[in-house]
């Protein structure tokens, strides 16, 4: 089954984000690294222009724990962290419909 997780977080540096996702997912794809995410969208609260959720999915809930594990994976949340106005909630969700 499909695994999505939902990211909701807050930032006033939403390019420097994008950069680090951007570069995060090409070396993924570049290594063909086990786990990788398959799809990832970044959508904005129209409410809070600081919000943002990020719902990034991958093939089984067993591919998103090995790239959880990946030592790449924890240096981007790191990388992430030092650019957020809040802690990070994360929401593990199983894809029933697309």
């Amino acid at each position: 089954m499909k695994f999505a997780q939902i990211v909701d977080f807050e930032t006033e540096r939403i390019d420097e984000v994008r950069d680090l996702l951007r570069a995060y997912e090409e070396q993924a794809r570049s290594q063909a690294r086990a786990g990788a995410p398959t799809t990832r969208t970044l959508l904005q609260d129209r409410a809070n222009p600081r919000r943002y959720l990020a719902v990034v999915e991958f093939a089984s809930h067993e591919e998103a724990m090995t790239n959880s594990d990946a030592p790449e994976t924890g240096e981007l949340a790191a990388r992430l962290s030092t650019l957020m106005t809040r802690p990070t909630v994360y929401t593990d969700c199983d894809v029933h419909e697309e």
